[in-house]
C-alpha cells in the first residue's frame, strides 16, 4: 500500500511537471556542461547587475551631470564596438572555454579595483571611467565567447534555442534580483560593498567552468591571417540577407532604445523623486518584464517563425519606451517598463536564437561577435546620445525619440520579412526544424 502510494504521487507530480511544460523550458539542463554554466552565471551575474546598477547611480551622485552619466557609459562600451570583430576571430581559432575562465578572472579583478578605491576614499568619475574601459574591453571577448560556447555546451541542435532562452532567463534574473539588492546595499552600506559583492561572484562561475568536461572542438585555423577571417566574416554576417538584417535592427534599438538604462537615475531621482530604491525597483520592473518574456521563448520547440515576430517585439519595446516617458507616477511607470522589459528581451532572443540556427559553425564566433557589436557595440554612441539630448531637451523627449526610432524599424524590418523568409526557411527544412511542405505553401504565399 504505501509503495502503491509512493507511486501515485510520483505519478501526479510527473502529470504535474508535464501539464505546466517544465521538463520542456528547463530541457536544456539535462546537459551537465550547461548546467554548471547556468548555475554558476546565475550567481555571478546578480553580482554583475548589482554593479551594473551601482556605477551609474555613484557617477550621478558624484557629478549630478546627464553627460557626465552618459560619458561614462559610453567608455564602457565602446571597446566593445571597436574590439569585438577581431576578438569574434580569435573566438574561432581559440578554445572557449578557456576565454571565457580569463575573461572571469579579469572582470573579478576589475571589480575588486573599484571596491579597494571606494574604500580608499579616492574614488571619481574619472577612475571609475577608466575601470569602465577596462571591463568593456574584457566583454568584448567575454560575450561573443559566451554566445558561441553555448553551442559547445549543448548536443542536440533543436535544444539549441531553449539554451539560449534560459540562458536570457538566467541574465533577467539576475537583472530583476540584482538592482533590488544593489538599491538595498546602496543605502545602508554605500557602493563600496556593491563593488566587492560582484568580485565575490565571480569566483563561482570560475569554479563551475572548470568543473567542466569538454570534448575538444575541430579548429581549423590554417594559414589565414586575422585581418583576412575578419574580412570573411564580415562578407559572411552582411552578405547574408537574414543575418544582416536582424543584427541592423538589433544595433538600431541597441543604439536609439537600450540607453534608456543609463537615464533611469534621473528619472528615479528627479521626476520621481525618490532614491536609490526606486532607482532598483524601476530597473527590476523592466526585468520581470523580460524574464517573463525569457520563460516563453524558453518554452518555443525551435526557432521556427520567430522571424515574423521580431519587428512586433521592437515595436512594443518603443511603445513602452514612449508611454514610460510621460509617466510621472512610480507604480504606473513600474507597470509599463514590464512591456519595455519583455519587448526588449524578445527582440534579443528571437535575433539570437535565429542566428545561432542558421549560421555555419566555423563562422560563429565572428557573427556573434558582430551580434555583440550590434547590441553592446552601439550602446555607447547610444549612451552618448542619450546623455546630449537629455542635457539639451530632458530626459522625458529623448526616451520619446529612442521609442519612434525603435518602431519605425520595427516597420522597416517587416518589408523585408518575405525576402527574410525564403531564405531561412530551406534552412530550417534541412536542419529537420520545419517540413517541407509548409516552406512551400509559405513560398506560394
Amino acid at each position: 500500500m504505501v509503495l502503491l502510494n509512493r507511486m501515485q504521487k510520483t505519478s501526479f507530480k510527473s502529470r504535474l511537471v508535464s501539464l505546466l511544460g517544465i521538463s520542456s523550458i528547463v530541457r536544456s539542463l539535462h546537459y551537465r556542461n550547461f548546467r554548471l554554466y547556468f548555475y554558476g552565471q546565475s550567481i555571478s551575474l546578480i553580482g554583475t547587475w548589482i554593479q551594473r546598477i551601482t556605477v551609474p547611480w555613484l557617477v550621478y551622485d558624484l557629478t549630478k551631470n546627464v553627460f557626465l552619466l552618459g560619458l561614462v557609459g559610453f567608455a564602457g562600451q565602446i571597446p566593445t564596438f571597436l574590439i569585438s570583430p577581431f576578438a569574434g576571430v580569435l573566438i574561432d581559432r581559440f578554445n572557449r572555454h578557456k576565454i571565457l575562465v580569463i575573461t572571469q578572472i579579469l572582470s573579478l579583478i576589475q571589480a575588486l579595483v573599484l571596491a579597494f578605491l571606494y574604500y580608499q576614499h579616492s574614488i571619481s568619475v574619472w577612475n571609475i571611467a577608466i575601470l569602465s574601459v577596462f571591463l568593456g574591453i574584457i566583454n568584448a571577448f567575454d560575450m561573443p565567447a559566451r554566445q558561441s560556447f553555448v553551442v559547445d555546451m549543448i548536443e542536440r541542435k533543436e535544444d539549441l534555442g531553449n539554451a539560449i532562452a534560459l540562458n536570457s532567463s538566467m541574465v533577467n534574473s539576475a537583472r530583476l534580483i540584482g538592482p533590488s539588492i544593489a538599491g538595498i546595499l546602496i543605502s545602508l552600506t554605500g557602493e563600496g560593498m556593491c563593488f566587492l559583492l560582484n568580485a565575490i561572484s565571480y569566483i563561482f562561475v570560475i569554479v563551475f567552468l572548470l568543473m567542466m568536461k569538454l570534448t575538444p572542438r575541430k579548429i581549423t585555423s590554417g594559414k589565414t591571417n586575422v585581418l583576412q577571417h575578419m574580412k570573411e566574416g564580415f562578407k559572411y554576417t552582411f552578405g547574408f540577407i537574414p543575418i544582416r538584417y536582424i543584427i541592423m535592427l538589433l544595433a538600431l534599438v541597441s543604439l536609439m532604445g537600450m540607453p534608456y538604462t543609463v537615464l533611469m537615475p534621473v528619472f528615479a531621482k528627479t521626476i520621481l523623486h525618490g532614491g536609490p530604491h526606486t532607482f532598483g525597483f524601476l530597473m527590476g520592473a523592466s526585468g520581470v518584464g523580460a524574464l517573463g518574456g525569457a520563460f516563453y521563448m524558453a518554452a518555443r520547440k525551435n526557432a521556427a517563425g520567430l522571424e515574423n515576430y521580431i519587428p512586433w517585439f521592437a515595436a512594443i519595446f518603443g511603445l513602452g519606451l514612449i508611454l514610460f516617458s510621460f509617466s510621472h507616477n512610480f507604480i504606473l511607470s513600474m507597470f509599463l517598463l514590464l512591456f519595455t522589459g519583455f519587448g526588449m528581451l524578445m527582440q534579443m532572443t528571437s535575433s539570437n536564437t535565429i542566428l545561432q540556427t542558421i549560421v555555419d559553425d566555423d563562422k560563429r564566433g565572428r557573427v556573434m561577435s558582430f551580434y555583440t557589436m550590434a547590441f553592446m557595440g552601439t550602446a555607447p554612441f547610444g549612451s552618448l546620445l542619450a546623455g546630449s539630448l537629455a542635457a539639451k531637451v530632458g530626459a522625458p523627449n529623448t526616451l520619446i525619440i529612442g521609442g519612434a526610432a525603435c518602431i519605425i524599424g520595427g516597420l522597416v524590418f517587416m518589408l523585408k520579412l518575405s525576402e527574410i523568409k525564403k531564405i531561412i526557411e530551406p534552412i530550417y527544412v534541412r536542419l529537420g526544424i520545419m517540413p517541407e511542405i509548409k516552406v512551400g505553401d509559405n513560398l506560394k504565399s
